[in-house]
């Protein structure tokens, strides 16, 4: 159950309580579970509860994958029932520690333009495009929603266009262009008396609402399944039939950088890498009440994974680590 999920259509309490007692179960994906509980909690209004998830989360920093989005979530949430100054001290600790990931900075920069700290919310949105964007070769799906909110901050600010609003412009694939949509001055619907100006307005809500339709459709990336050098060896050891598909770790890695240039060549936006396991695959096998030797496994194992928050973005961030796990920047290595 999705967090975007009606109201009236779910518990969000229970939904909560259910991902709690399933991260229990799952302890490889507790922070995925955890944060999905405390989505739901913020939705049930529940804010006090969705707190506790998060502190009880950032408890363990050095167990998270993401820390700093647990982090902005804990700052957007504590803002919206009265916890200003700690909100704020955790956001500039955020902007401080400058993430390779573009998420919390959107969370961030968001959480200050929602209680119209609008100049904040540029600089924050700009200093996040700025750190991940800047000489970049590629701008990775996951960066857009931070190049649509600076844009949109931005146009309500009255600041002129500059080459990150032209770079959103050109990302933006609606009908309606980004400078309509985030108008300052639109005229909205219940307002007004005109046919011209309704019909425009409903075009421009249309617009919004796929766009919007179209990002939850792609909830987690499409994701190429890569092994590393000890799991590879176990898996074909066991598994011999599975020799075809990895004759080699070379060609293995070659084949998953060439398959995600592929699709990115054709337009797939939101690419992944997930990593799997032995043991995990084997689990996902029984589950299926399949072979694990069977190839056409392979391929609904890695979507499982990525659908449980397993899958890391591609290409990696600028300056970043190769995915291979070779330990080189990604630019000097599979990247090169």
């Amino acid at each position: 159950m999705r967090p975007d999920t009606p109201a009236e259509n779910v518990d969000h309490t229970a939904e909560a309580a259910r991902l709690e007692r399933t991260a229990g179960l799952y302890p490889e994906d507790t922070e995925a579970l955890l944060l999905q509980a405390a989505a739901h909690l913020e939705l049930a209004d529940d804010r006090p509860a969705a707190t506790a998830l998060y502190d009880r989360l950032l408890s363990t920093p050095d167990s998270l994958e993401n820390p700093h989005l647990v982090r902005a979530l804990k700052a957007s949430n504590l803002w919206e029932y009265g916890h200003e100054a700690e909100a704020r001290a955790i956001i500039d600790g955020v902007r401080v520690s400058a993430p390779r990931d573009p998420a919390p900075w959107v969370i961030v920069a968001e959480a200050l333009e929602s209680h119209d700290e609008l100049e904040a919310a540029q600089d924050t949105f700009t200093e996040g495009t700025t750190l991940l964007l800047t000489d970049a070769t590629e701008t990775p799906y996951s960066t857009h929603p931070l190049l649509y909110g600076r844009h949109r901050v931005r146009r309500m600010l009255g600041l002129p266009h500059d080459e990150w609003d032209a770079l959103a412009d050109t990302l933006h694939s609606s009908s309606v262009s980004l400078d309509e949509l985030h108008d300052p001055k639109r005229v909205w619907s219940l307002g007004s008396d005109n046919p011209a100006e309704l019909e425009a307005e409903i075009s421009r809500l249309r617009a919004e609402l796929g766009a919007y339709r179209e990002a939850l459709s792609r909830p987690f990336p499409v994701a190429v399944l890569h092994w590393a050098q000890g799991e590879l060896e176990e898996l074909v050891g066991t598994y011999p039939s599975l020799a075809t598909e990895y004759p080699s770790r070379e060609e293995h890695l070659a084949t998953i950088e060439a398959s995600l240039r592929e699709l990115a060549s054709s337009g797939t936006p939101n690419l992944g890498i997930v990593t799997g396991t032995v043991p995990s695959y084997e689990a996902f096998a029984a589950s299926e009440g399949a072979s694990p030797g069977d190839v056409t496994l392979l391929p609904q194992y890695a979507t499982t994974l990525a659908a449980r928050g397993r899958a890391v973005g591609w290409p990696p961030q600028r300056g970043a680590a190769c995915w291979c796990g070779d330990g080189r920047f990604y630019g000097e290595c599979h990247g090169g």
